[in-house]
């Protein structure tokens, strides 16, 4: 199993072990709720790996991170609970993979893990035409799991 794949799952376990971890908190206590998930999720993580692959600066001499990099998979993991709204982090996402890529990370693949209905909104066809494009333009495919 990949690295991606077990954050996967833990992220899951994780989100179902959450109370009220689906319901639609607005800005400020979901800004809280979202970091005390990402703040577990990383601890279980670490556990796990046996090391910290979370908020890795690979774009560049600046004050961007991704969530999680897995150098060995060339794996890039944002977590974007948010994804099915109608703004979110997703085109930022991936101007990092792209930038971390650029820049000469192993950067193969793009995953968001998302609350459901994230996959769905990126079935539209505007978030299609930019994952088709990251792969041919960028050599990065891109996957979209649902919690």
């Amino acid at each position: 199993m990949k690295k991606f794949e077990r954050l996967y799952e833990i992220a899951k376990v994780l989100s179902e072990k959450t109370y009220g971890f689906l319901d639609i908190k607005g800005p400020g206590i979901g800004n809280y709720a979202t970091n005390q998930f990402i703040a577990a999720l990383r601890a279980q993580a670490i556990e796990e790996f046996g090391e910290d692959y979370s908020e890795r600066n690979i774009c560049g001499p600046n004050s961007l991170a991704v969530d999680f990099y897995f150098p060995d998979e060339g794996v890039i993991v944002e977590v974007a609970l948010g994804l099915k709204n109608p703004n979110t982090e997703y085109e930022k996402d991936i101007l990092k993979a792209i930038m971390a890529k650029d820049l000469g990370s192993k950067v193969e693949k793009l995953v968001f893990i998302t609350k459901p209905g994230g996959a769905k909104k990126c079935n539209q066809p505007g978030r299609i035409a930019v994952k088709q494009w990251l792969l041919s333009a960028n050599q990065i495919e891109m996957e979209v799991l649902d919690l």
